[in-house]
């Protein structure tokens, strides 16, 4: 019998914590008593109810890497003459690759190139445009508005002499690649040689930064929100401390991203971690580490293992209190418990004159 009542809290705790909380409130038993006395029934194995600090910390796989992949296209036809190499990081100004002798340099900016701007053309692309020469030095005097004036052409004719290019006076996709900072080459998608032509794939790039992607289960998903605080046990040991950065808002299972049988189809939802201090965050790029994500902490609180609640025939839980010496000595109270925090395979239990040290009853492990 005891066994069966096991089976059914754990049944119930599964439906409580996966419908979105960490903490519950049982409701009373059906006849209204707080607890029943048995001297038979004895359950298979006892713990102690422990008295201290409980935390609902989380911990996660995840891997080591880089945010917002993307791929850079060729702009323009041709041969491609020189190319930045991978793990390479380039800064605003910087050389992505050349093609036919000319170089396409990084700018930074979220709108596109998808024209060549030139004078009397406006647009958010020409304000990233002027927004670059500024910073670069070639723009003092130029107004942060979205207007290619005749300044702004001097001043881009200034940024071509310095880089030896055609004084044109115009920028399109043969010169620049916005993108929104620096970047790091994670892959070159070509080789010095090969004919390019427009929209095919140069290069793969990420963000210059490191972050942290793991997955949770939906269960624990309550956990991860945006500025939660992490620690990273990093390769090699040694950790490193961060913030959830974004929380992914589709649940999914494994093979529903990576295709084939055999994957664990439980939903998850993906996280990203950003460092606090990103030269904190040492290993090769891809690499395995740890991701315990620091929740609440209840401070000295009643706690018992999730497997010592019962789930009480009129509702709610409780838990099996054991008292007396060996043998026939021995009795079992079932207490009517109220539920606080799950964490570290425990709960925070309260009510029916519980006490430190108070043997409750658990399966045989």
């Amino acid at each position: 019998m005891a066994r069966k009542k096991w089976i059914l809290a754990s049944t119930a705790l599964v439906v409580a914590v996966a419908g979105g909380g960490f903490a519950v409130t049982a409701q009373s038993a059906a006849d209204g008593k707080g607890d029943r006395q048995q001297n038979e029934g004895l359950p298979p194995d006892t713990v102690p109810v422990v008295e201290g600090d409980l935390s609902n910390s989380v911990q996660a796989d995840g891997t080591l890497g880089h945010a917002r992949e993307r791929k850079i296209n060729a702009g323009t036809p041709g041969t491609l003459t020189k190319i930045a190499g991978e793990g390479d990081t380039l800064e605003r100004g910087e050389r992505l690759y050349e093609v036919n002798g000319k170089a396409v340099r990084l700018l930074y900016g979220t709108s596109p190139v998808y024209r060549t701007m030139k004078l009397g053309d406006e647009g958010d692309d020409v304000r990233q445009l002027k927004q670059n020469l500024r910073a670069l030095g070639y723009g003092a005097g130029l107004a942060m508005d979205d207007e290619f004036t005749s300044g702004t052409a001097a001043a881009v004719k200034r940024w071509q002499k310095d880089h030896e290019a055609e004084r044109t006076g115009r920028v399109g996709k043969e010169d620049i690649a916005f993108a929104p900072g620096p970047l790091r080459v994670q892959e070159t998608t070509a080789a010095t040689g090969d004919e390019l032509a427009p929209g095919k794939p140069v290069l793969t790039v990420t963000g210059s930064e490191r972050v942290v992607t793991f997955k949770l289960d939906v269960s624990e998903a309550g956990i991860a929100k945006k500025g939660t605080k992490v620690t990273v046990q990093l390769p090699g040991g040694g950790t490193a401390k961060g913030k959830v950065s974004s929380v992914g808002r589709t649940a999914k299972g494994d093979q529903g991203e990576q295709g084939g049988g055999g994957q664990d189809q439980t939903p998850k939802i993906k996280v990203t971690v950003a460092f606090d201090d990103p030269a904190e965050a040492k290993g090769p790029d891809q690499s395995p580490v740890t991701v315990e994500l620091i929740g609440e902490t209840r401070k000295d609180v009643l706690s018992v293992p999730v497997n010592a609640l019962l789930a009480l025939p009129g509702g709610g839980f409780g838990v099996q209190v054991v008292e007396g010496a060996g043998g026939s000595g021995r009795k079992v109270r079932e207490v009517k418990v109220e539920l606080g925090m799950f964490g570290e395979g425990r709960v925070e239990v309260s009510g029916g004159g519980l006490a430190e040290g108070m043997k409750v009853g658990v399966p045989k492990v």
